[in-house]
């Protein structure tokens, strides 16, 4: 990884960090949740260290919250090896905010019948700071995703 996409990643972590109020939960919160996460999930301290690539001794501070409130890189991994978000660690709901949907898009996916997630998937959705003003280029989108999305399953 090259250290300006690792610099990248960082200031992301930290912005989604700050987003969440990661300054308000205390570190014996962070770390009962996170103890929680792990045992529902069926692993043991040693297999979450391990495959967050962390520190089983740290690890165990951290859900005693006997230390200090761990930081974002550290909250990262232990997300991404529990399959949670960050707001899953701290006890924060995001409320993502809907995007408008356009006209095209709406006729688009009332002809279709699109459900509700994929209209909001779509509707997310920007080239270069516009999105499509058209229902078959709305039409051409949805066609493109729906089969790349059989891809992530082929070969498995």
């Amino acid at each position: 990884m090259t250290s300006t996409r690792h610099a990248h990643e960082t200031i992301q972590q930290e912005d989604v960090v700050e987003r969440l109020g990661l300054d308000e939960p205390s570190a014996k919160e962070i770390g009962s949740r996170i103890a929680g996460l792990r045992k529902d999930k069926g692993l043991s301290l040693s297999e979450l260290a391990s495959s967050a690539a962390v520190s089983k001794s740290y690890l165990s501070t951290v859900e005693k919250g006997s230390g200090s409130r761990p930081g974002a890189a550290f909250l990262h991994k232990i997300a991404q090896a529990l399959g949670v978000t960050l707001a899953d660690l701290v006890g924060r709901e995001i409320v993502a905010e809907v995007p408008s949907i356009s006209p095209a898009l709406r006729e688009f996916a009332l002809e279709r019948g699109l459900p509700r997630g994929d209209i909001e998937m779509l509707a997310g959705i920007a080239f270069r700071g516009e999105a499509p003003k058209t229902k078959q280029r709305w039409e051409f989108i949805y066609r493109a995703i729906r089969s790349s999305a059989d891809m992530d399953y082929e070969g498995s």
